[in-house]
């Protein structure tokens, strides 16, 4: 089976984004959520990312 990135409905504060992340490489999704914050306080980048990637990677439940 192939693995796949998607937005997770479980586990999500905002859009499921991090967490689908940390899916995916299997990580812990907090530490996802600190380096996207931190991405976002040292220039601004991380919520243009965050959003982006919000409308790309598609939602688990539509796909599933």
């Amino acid at each position: 089976m192939k693995k796949r990135l998607y937005r997770i409905d479980g586990d999500r504060k905002i859009a499921g984004v991090c967490g689908g992340i940390a899916e995916y490489f299997d990580w812990d999704p907090s530490l996802v959520r600190l380096v996207f914050a931190l991405i976002c306080f040292l220039g601004g980048f991380g919520i243009i990312l965050y959003v982006l990637l919000w409308v790309i990677v598609p939602s688990q439940s539509k796909v599933l």
